[in-house]
């Protein structure tokens, strides 16, 4: 596996796991078949598992698999608070606690601002003290980075991207279409320079 460092130095392995899609048996996730996939990818040099409080059952799966198999330690989480869902400062820490309940962990490695497409998004979530509650957060260590994932056009993107002193993003690029969403070859260059 190969790794490259984070804004802050941590290894990060060039190939994560997403945990969206996790294979499902009835209405629930099949731990079964899911303890076995993570727990391969981890053996195989995987430590970036990407999931999310929307993803049906896959924070809790994705905690169950960790605490079961005592390999917290072994790898980084990211997850993602739904900004969409959230009206009040109250609504982000009650989010943020499930989600810590559901990973079964006091802490994760890379806190996602979920889909951004829009400015007004994050600053809706500046007028909910985000920037306050983000710095408390870091100064206990319950999150280690602070972030976000993005679903939009290039130029949204870099507003996006100025507006705070992120540590990660996440876009979706697809080598095949550089135009769609944030893929131009622009962002990530404004990426790499930024973080």
């Amino acid at each position: 596996m190969k790794y490259r460092p984070d804004k802050n130095g941590t290894m990060i392995s060039q190939l994560g796991y997403g945990c969206m899609r996790f294979t499902r048996k009835g209405p629930n996730v099949d731990f079964e078949k899911a303890e076995r996939e993570v727990m391969r990818a981890i053996d195989a040099g995987v430590n970036y598992f990407d999931t999310a409080y929307l993803y049906p059952g896959s924070e809790a799966c994705l905690g169950r698999v960790l605490q079961k198999n005592h390999c917290r330690e072994k790898v980084l989480i990211a997850t993602k608070l739904p900004q969409y869902m959230i009206r009040s400062a109250k609504a982000i820490e009650k989010t943020f606690q499930e989600e810590l309940e559901r990973l079964q962990t006091d802490y994760v490695d890379y806190y996602l601002m979920h889909m951004f497409t829009d400015p007004g998004e994050w600053e809706k979530l500046q007028s909910f003290g985000i920037e306050e509650w983000i710095e408390k957060h870091k100064a206990d260590g319950s999150i280690r980075n602070i972030g976000f994932s993005f679903h939009g056009d290039s130029d949204t993107f870099l507003k996006i991207l100025d507006l705070y002193d992120w540590d990660i993003c996440q876009i979706q690029y697809n080598y095949l279409d550089e135009t769609s969403q944030a893929a131009a070859v622009r962002v990530v260059r404004a990426i790499k320079k930024r973080l």
